[in-house]
């Protein structure tokens, strides 16, 4: 059986996906949930935390994953620390259709001098210790299949910030693995209120340049969290599936003006997000001025003629 979608190449069954800052499990789950019981063989997960590591655990067994179908470590991903994953014997080594991760945001971390010569790093530099977004990157693409796919949920600042963080930015787009860039709205999740974006990677892309999505501006208002209905999670889907561009939206965007820019993958450099000044046509504003002070006159007489019954001064 085929096991990709002819229209839009995506797959229909994954081997496997890892989640390497899991928390409870919801993303992992929610990536089973879309793609059906049978569409992932094998679920990995990582987390530090101990107790959110043995929810997980639970939350697998809670919406029925049978305990064959996943793997839940508890352990430190920055350092590397699950054997299955260390070991660089191809027949142990798990890689992944896909990796999904929304680990937490401009983390501090303090890389010994050791993990320059780390195989995860050692091609791009390390993430600066004021923020191991790139490192948590830097992790999940390292054990990405080839012909796999990675989602990754940031803070906005990967797109722009300078320094270490600038040269793995631009070793990554320079290699063409930067794929496409989402910018969602802010305030949709509980730890947090900024607006994130989501950066999608691949080890063997196709197309010349990255997709821009600017889905910021399309989203539920609530009184505590800002949501995503379906309706707008299926058009960011279909854009990014389809690479469909759209005024104000979506954009394709050619290496060599990335190139421009010095590598910024700020958003709005590349999609407007400012509206047109509406044209105004001074004959019918005009218009509008004369019937207006006709309709002032008319009601400043009527409103004199009743003061003069009343014995009173008339208005000016």
């Amino acid at each position: 059986m085929d096991s990709q979608d002819p229209k839009t190449g995506t797959k229909k069954h994954l081997e496997s996906v890892l989640d390497f800052a899991c928390g409870s499990g919801s993303l992992l789950l929610n990536v089973r949930k879309r793609m059906g019981a049978h569409g992932i063989g094998k679920i990995y997960g990582q987390e530090k935390n101990i107790t959110t590591y043995n929810l997980a655990r639970m939350n697998m067994l809670l919406h029925r994953v049978k305990d064959t179908e996943f793997e839940i470590y508890h352990g430190d991903t920055l350092s590397n620390d699950w054997d299955i994953l260390r070991e660089l014997n191809p027949a142990k080594k798990p890689v992944f259709d896909a990796v999904v991760a929304n680990p937490p945001f401009s983390y501090r971390w303090d890389p010994s001098e050791a993990m320059a010569d780390d195989v995860r790093f050692k091609n791009y530099g390390l993430a600066p210790k004021s923020a191991a977004d790139f490192a948590f990157l830097l992790h999940g693409f390292h054990f990405l299949k080839d012909e796999g796919v990675m989602a990754i949920i940031l803070p906005h600042g990967v797109l722009f910030r300078g320094g270490a963080e600038e040269r793995i930015r631009t070793k990554l787009i320079k290699d063409g693995h930067i794929d496409t860039v989402i910018g969602l709205p802010s305030n949709l999740f509980y730890s947090t209120g900024i607006p994130v974006c989501i950066l999608v990677l691949k080890k063997c892309k196709q197309p010349d340049d990255v997709l821009f999505i600017n889905a910021a501006e399309h989203f539920n208002k609530g009184k505590r969290q800002n949501q995503l209905t379906e309706e707008h999670i299926a058009k960011i889907i279909k854009t990014y599936q389809l690479r469909e561009e759209e005024p104000r939206y979506a954009r394709r965007v050619e290496m060599e003006e990335i190139e421009k820019n010095g590598y910024n993958l700020n958003i709005s450099r590349y999609i407007s997000t400012t509206n047109a000044e509406q044209e105004i046509d001074l004959q019918v504003v005009n218009q509008e001025l004369i019937e207006l002070e006709k309709n002032i006159q008319e009601a400043r007489d009527k409103h004199n003629t009743y003061l003069k019954e009343l014995g009173l001064p008339p208005l000016v």
